[in-house]
């Protein structure tokens, strides 16, 4: 990308003014050479995005912002009812509430050496992943509606989990609102054996060992400490949420002329947050996010399991689970006073600074932790919150490395074969079902997490505590 078009505030913030139609500023969060590096569809995404009715204060772009569906991955934006703001599902994404937890497994890596191979060929053979799969559970149309309104709340009165994991995942494990009358019958059936499943493309569950620490105190309140093992669980509301997104995309195209919209880009589809279309795929996004939360905790479930089997006596506590696909009802303070907002965040994490009441008590002091999947191969992250990006980015950072090339362009670089060998004698074990999801996950498709993460450090988004190397990955 040209840096010329951007004004720079600092060097970690890029500005572009208002121009044409944009009622707001646009704004990267970026060093310089990942700002070059970016795709020039990231600039016109994000000014497109800064456009739509009702946005507040400017359109936001993470370091590892890269072209999307409407708004770019990485972005953030809030918009104010009382504006007439909008909600968007591209400003969503297809796969609603994907996101990632970490648990704690009180092991260290020595313990882990000697079963390392069996832990990762049983949680392979465990969790379901790759395209299409399905797991043990099957949801009848009223269990399918009970998950929908009740996420990881759900999973735990059925015995997935207990009832202090709900302290440690955003909303307390159930996204109220939600609204399982406006989800599709055709989306359900989708998601009917999909509960408990991983899926395909960048998700995974992860063994890592804490490599580094950055913050020794924020650390040990999370329960982190240098050669402990943690697991990391990567993915979102599978085929239920993809359905949503295609269905609300499809109506609010239609419906935007209606409601005086003029679209820049057909992908950017919205419409008004209080109009009856708004308020429906409100109610559907939510029940989508529950189906995430849902998901998540049947898989840490199924973790549990096989580390009991294998390693007895082993607790898997729930650090933090956070989504970075989401639109959120929040209160922010703008001009000087408190508004309610809209936050969409796709491809961004929620990053709630010290003392914001929605944090978990015993964490509310250090800021939320904010969990960043490094690519195949590569490092993870777990960052904090900051007093300071709560006025930056509504309390945003980044979700990722962000993919520097295509799907199609990793599978003409690389060959999931080798990449499987070459993992292996770095001492990280693969297991998938498939071969081209491993050449298309491939690390150097994948932006540098570790550049990307301090980016967002040195603009204020967030604090580094520490940081994961991987150990085996099973993935789609």
């Amino acid at each position: 990308m040209d840096i010329s078009q951007f004004e720079r505030v600092t060097d970690y913030e890029w500005r572009i003014a208002p121009f044409g139609e944009m009622h707001v500023p646009a704004v990267i969060y970026a060093d310089q050479d990942l700002l070059r590096e970016m795709d020039q569809k990231v600039y016109e995404q994000l000014t497109n995005v800064a456009t739509l009715p009702g946005i507040v204060q400017a359109a936001y772009a993470m370091p590892d912002a890269h072209w999307g569906y409407g708004f770019p991955i990485g972005g953030v934006a809030a918009f104010d009812p009382a504006m007439g703001g909008v909600i968007s599902a591209g400003g969503v994404g297809f796969d609603i509430s994907c996101g990632v937890r970490t648990l704690l497994t009180g092991l260290r890596a020595s313990d882990l050496a000697p079963v390392k191979q069996k832990l990762a060929d049983r949680l392979f053979e465990q969790v379901p992943a790759g395209v299409g799969s399905t797991g043990r559970l099957r949801l009848d149309a009223a269990e399918m509606d009970a998950m929908l309104r009740g996420g990881a709340r759900w999973a735990v009165e059925r015995g997935y989990g207990v009832a202090a994991d709900l302290e440690r995942i955003e909303e307390g494990g159930c996204m109220a609102g939600a609204e399982p009358d406006q989800v599709s019958d055709h989306a359900k059936q989708r998601q009917r054996g999909e509960v408990g499943t991983l899926g395909s493309g960048n998700h995974y569950l992860e063994l890592q060992e804490v490599a580094e620490v950055f913050d020794a105190r924020i650390a040990a309140r999370f329960g982190l400490h240098a050669g402990d093992v943690v697991v990391s669980i990567h993915c979102g509301s599978r085929g239920l949420g993809h359905q949503i997104g295609t269905e609300f995309l499809r109506k609010m195209v239609i419906a935007a002329p209606g409601h005086g919209i003029s679209l820049p880009d057909r992908e950017l589809a919205c419409a008004p947050i209080d109009s009856p279309l708004g308020r429906d795929y409100l109610g559907a996004m939510r029940a989508g996010i529950n189906c995430a939360l849902a998901n998540r905790q049947v898989i840490t479930h199924l973790a549990r399991e096989v580390f009991a089997e294998i390693l007895p006596g082993t607790r898997l506590t729930l650090l933090y689970d956070v989504s970075h696909n989401t639109c959120k009802e929040e209160q922010h303070i703008v001009g000087g006073r408190p508004r309610r907002l809209f936050v969409h965040r796709k491809g961004a994490t929620r990053a709630f600074g010290p003392g914001h009441a929605a944090l978990p008590a015993d964490l509310r002091d250090v800021g939320q932790p904010v969990l960043i999947g490094g690519s195949m191969g590569t490092s993870s992250y777990i960052l904090a919150g900051t007093e300071a990006g709560m006025a930056h980015s509504f309390g945003s950072a980044c979700h990722g490395a962000g993919r520097a090339m295509s799907r199609h362009q990793a599978t003409r670089q690389w060959h999931g074969s080798d990449l499987v060998r070459d993992l292996a004698s770095q001492g990280i074990l693969i297991r998938s079902p498939s071969l081209r999801g491993v050449a298309e996950e491939a690390p150097g498709a994948y932006k540098d997490v570790g550049a990307v993460v301090e980016a967002a450090e040195r603009a204020g988004l967030s604090r580094k505590v520490a940081r994961l190397r991987p150990l085996a990955c099973i993935k789609g």
